[in-house]
């Protein structure tokens, strides 16, 4: 019952308990408790919003990979975390040690934030074109 319940809360997550046990065929304090036995475990982290970039003016989406200079590794992270632009920062293997995704509202400003971050390190950028499988949960 766990699988299909997350199953049905990534496809609507505002759904109730009321209509989740419709749906499983149990009832509404079964939900709310397997729901929160869910969350207590970790399974369910937290429930995200998921806000459409383009609609608040940041149409162009990059990915940007980063090659740190010496001793720059504290500063590159600091700065993610202080740049509105970076919607998602990862430490990777590889030559580069971290992957950025960035929102911007025009071309020329993945210019400026790219500067910003060639003061620690090299810098390889791709432009998203398109997105034909959006971000999803894992399920099992």
């Amino acid at each position: 019952m766990n699988e299909r319940l997350l199953r049905l809360l990534a496809a609507d997550s505002r759904r109730g308990a009321s209509e989740l046990a419709r749906e499983l065929g149990v009832s509404a304090p079964t939900v709310r408790d397997r729901v929160r036995r869910l969350e207590e475990t970790g399974v369910i982290r937290g429930y995200r919003l998921d806000v459409d970039p383009a609609a608040l003016g940041r149409p162009v989406a990059a990915w940007i990979r980063l090659r740190p200079g010496p001793g720059q590794m504290s500063r590159i992270v600091e700065l993610a975390a202080r740049t509105p632009e970076v919607s998602e920062c990862h430490r990777i293997s590889g030559e580069d040690c971290f992957l950025f995704k960035v929102h911007v509202p025009e071309l020329s400003d993945l210019e400026h934030v790219l500067d910003r971050f060639l003061l620690h390190g090299q810098t390889t950028s791709s432009l998203v074109v398109s997105t034909p499988v959006p971000p999803r949960p894992v399920l099992p």
